[in-house]
């Protein structure tokens, strides 16, 4: 495939696109849209966001040092879009977009709760880098609608209705699987452990046959001849004997 020198921009897309709410140390919220945004680590849990120096929302986390990640679903695109274009100085875009605000439950911001899936978050250090800084924070709770958990606690977020951004696009996420996980060497595992088993049934087989002919065997026809014969032999060595002492004695 014939490829193009593309310089001078991030061409890693698409990316996720979430609304981030936050607090001031006077109570007052704001929200503001980022696309800028990922996981960073396992354990602990730790995702990070960047955000230009001249946000408001820049201004409140380093005040509180705390925000929440909320995942919007498709059918809130135009708040989406509209919560990143217009300055939270001069616009209540809570207000304006009618969003229902819930307490957080480990960090003192509210969540939007119309987003399917939101995350709470304590930052732990802020990088600068360029036209933005970027936020290294930990997760330390989240909540998710009840409809995207099934019976054994796993998390499809392909019911969320989730969103993505793609060089000035929105994006619905796909909803079909196209696979999962280790599903490139699942088989190649499986086939091998099969063979595997296949190889010890196999030698248990012929460790039973070669008993089973050993036994067989020394149980045969002939085997059992050939033991009496030697039974005689000896019975008639031992008659043998005896006679002889006997007669040594009568002398």
């Amino acid at each position: 495939m014939n490829k193009v020198d593309f310089k001078g921009s991030v061409v890693l897309n698409p990316v996720p696109v979430v609304l981030i709410t936050s607090r001031n140390k006077s109570g007052k919220d704001n929200v503001f849209t980022v696309g800028w945004t990922g996981t960073i680590c396992t354990k602990p849990p730790m995702l990070s966001i960047s955000i230009r120096p001249e946000r408001l929302s820049y201004e409140y986390i380093c005040e509180t040092m705390e925000f929440i990640v909320n995942m919007p679903s498709s059918e809130m695109v135009k708040a989406v879009d509209y919560c990143g274009v217009k300055p939270g100085r001069k616009f209540d875009k809570i207000k304006d977009m009618g969003f229902t605000m819930k307490e957080g439950t480990n960090v003192n911001v509210a969540y939007i709760d119309e987003c399917p899936v939101t995350i709470e978050c304590k930052v732990k250090d802020i990088i600068k880098l360029g036209t933005h800084d970027m936020f290294i924070a930990e997760v330390v709770g989240s909540h998710i609608n009840s409809n995207l958990i099934d019976e054994k606690g796993k998390i499809h977020f392909e019911k969320g209705d989730l969103i993505s951004y793609c060089h000035g696009e929105y994006f619905k996420l796909p909803q079909n699987s196209i696979g999962s996980f280790g599903f490139s060497v699942s088989k190649k595992i499986k086939d091998s452990k099969k063979q595997k088993d296949s190889k010890i049934n196999n030698n248990k087989k012929i460790e039973e046959n070669s008993k089973n002919n050993f036994l067989n065997k020394n149980n045969s026809p002939k085997n059992s001849s050939k033991s009496n014969s030697k039974k005689n032999y000896i019975n008639k060595s031992k008659k043998t004997s005896n006679s002889i002492k006997f007669k040594k004695k009568n002398k």
